[in-house]
C-alpha cells in the first residue's frame, strides 16, 4: 500500500464493471435488455464465500465508498470512515461490495448512457426504477461474484430501504440487515420535498424534456435548486445554527436580492453549483421517484409486520435524534413491526446534532454500536 494512505485505508481501488446481456424485467412493466453495473470491492472473499457485505448507497451516492482512485484524489470514498482494516466494517474480516445502482450517473447504465435502440443518450426515455428493481439487479451481481448469501446488507437513508427490501425479497440470501437513518416508506412531507426538487429541474429551460445532452447543455439551475432544497433537509436546525448562525459574508447588508450576504446562502449556493456539475438531472428525478414509490407494506394492506413475516435476517436499526427527514419514529416503525413478527432486532437512537447527514459522520457512539454489531456477525 502506498505510504501516502493511512494504515486503516483500503488504499488504491480500481472500479470494476459487470455487463449483463440478459433482460431485466422492471416494476414499471418495461425491461432493460442490456446494461452494466459499476462496483468496487474491498477485502478478500473467504473460501466459504460467507463473509460478503453489500453496501447500498443513498440518493446521490455511488460505488466509490472507500479508499482512493488515485494518489491525487483529495477525498476518499463517501463511507471511508466506516470501511477499512480495523474500522466498523473491517476489511480484514469482510469482503465488501459497493455498487452504483442502475439509473445512476457514475458508470452504471442510466439516463446518460447510450440507448442501443437510438444511438443517443436515453435521457427521459430511461425507465423509471424502484428499490425492488435495484435489489433484483444487485442479486444478479451477487450471482456473478459467486455470492450465494450476504453476511450483511448495509445502507443508510435510501440505502437502508434497499437493505430492508433485500431481507423481504431474498430472505435466504441475507443473514443480517442494517438499516440506518431510514424508513419503511416516505412521509407526505418527504414526498413533497422531492416534488419541489423535481419541479426545479423540470422547469429549467435547459432541461429540454430530459434530452438536454443532445442539446449540449445542462439544467444547472434546476439541479442547483434541487440540491439546495435537499441540503436544507439533510441538516438539523441546530447544526445549521452552529455552523452558520446569522453570520454575514460581508461587513454590511447590500439591500438587494442577488448578493450572497449570509454564510448559509454561500454554503447552499456552493453545494448546488458543485452538485450541478457532477450529477445527472434525469438520475436525480429517478432516485427521488424510487424513494417516493418505496412502500413494501402496500402489498399487505399497509401491514408492515405481515410484510416482514417471512424475513430470516437479524436486524440492526439505527436512527439519530435530530434527523427530521428520516426521524427516529420512522425507524421505530420498522423495529415495532419486526418485534410483532417475532424477529431478532436491536435498535439504537443516537443523540447527535447533525441531522440526517449524521449517518455519514464518525460519531463515536454511532461507530461503537455499529462496529459492535458487525463484530458479532459470524463468518
Amino acid at each position: 500500500m502506498p505510504t501516502a494512505f493511512p494504515a486503516d485505508s483500503v488504499g488504491l481501488i480500481t472500479p470494476q464493471v459487470a455487463h449483463f446481456a440478459e433482460p431485466l424485467a422492471l416494476a414499471c412493466g418495461r425491461s432493460l435488455a442490456d446494461y452494466q453495473l459499476v462496483y468496487e470491492t474491498y477485502g478478500e472473499l473467504n473460501a466459504a464465500r460467507s463473509n460478503a457485505v453489500l453496501i447500498c448507497h443513498a440518493l446521490s451516492g455511488h460505488h466509490h465508498a472507500a479508499g482512493y482512485h488515485s494518489l491525487d484524489e483529495r477525498k476518499p470514498g463517501w463511507w471511508d470512515s466506516c470501511i477499512g482494516p480495523g474500522k466498523v466494517i473491517d476489511t480484514r474480516r469482510f469482503f465488501v461490495v459497493s455498487l452504483n445502482n442502475l439509473g445512476g450517473c457514475n458508470g452504471s447504465t442510466g439516463p446518460s448512457s447510450l440507448n442501443p435502440a437510438s444511438g443517443k443518450p436515453y435521457g427521459a426515455d430511461f425507465p423509471v426504477l424502484t428499490v425492488e428493481d435495484w435489489v433484483h439487479s444487485q442479486a444478479l451481481l451477487a450471482d456473478r461474484l459467486g455470492i450465494g448469501q450476504w453476511a450483511a446488507v448495509v445502507g443508510g437513508s435510501l440505502g437502508g430501504m434497499q437493505a430492508l427490501q433485500w431481507a423481504i425479497s431474498y430472505p435466504e440470501r441475507i443473514r443480517h440487515c442494517l438499516a440506518i437513518a431510514s424508513a419503511p416508506k416516505l412521509s407526505a412531507q418527504n414526498i413533497a420535498f422531492n416534488e419541489v426538487a423535481r419541479q426545479a429541474i423540470l422547469s429549467d429551460p435547459e432541461f429540454h424534456g430530459g434530452h438536454f445532452q443532445e442539446q449540449g447543455v445542462i439544467p444547472r439551475r434546476g439541479l442547483m435548486l434541487a440540491r439546495m432544497v435537499g441540503h436544507i433537509t439533510y441538516l438539523s436546525d441546530d447544526a445549521m445554527g452552529e455552523k452558520f448562525g446569522r453570520g454575514l459574508k460581508s461587513e454590511k447588508l447590500n439591500y438587494d436580492f442577488h448578493s450572497v450576504e449570509f454564510q448559509v446562502e454561500s454554503y447552499l449556493r456552493y453545494q448546488g453549483e458543485e452538485f450541478s456539475g457532477r450529477f445527472d438531472a434525469n438520475t436525480y428525478l429517478l432516485m427521488t421517484k424510487a424513494l417516493d414509490y418505496f412502500d413494501p407494506a402496500a402489498a399487505h394492506d399497509g401491514d408492515l409486520a405481515k410484510t416482514l413475516a417471512g424475513v430470516k435476517a437479524d436486524f440492526c436499526v439505527i436512527s439519530f435524534t435530530t434527523d427530521w427527514r428520516f426521524s427516529p419514529a420512522r425507524s421505530r416503525e420498522i423495529v415495532d413491526a419486526l418485534m410483532a413478527a417475532r424477529k431478532n432486532v436491536c435498535y439504537l437512537e443516537v443523540d447527535a446534532p447533525q441531522g440526517h447527514d449524521a449517518f455519514l459522520m464518525p460519531i463515536a457512539r454511532y461507530l461503537h454500536a455499529f462496529g459492535s454489531y458487525m463484530n458479532r456477525i459470524s463468518i
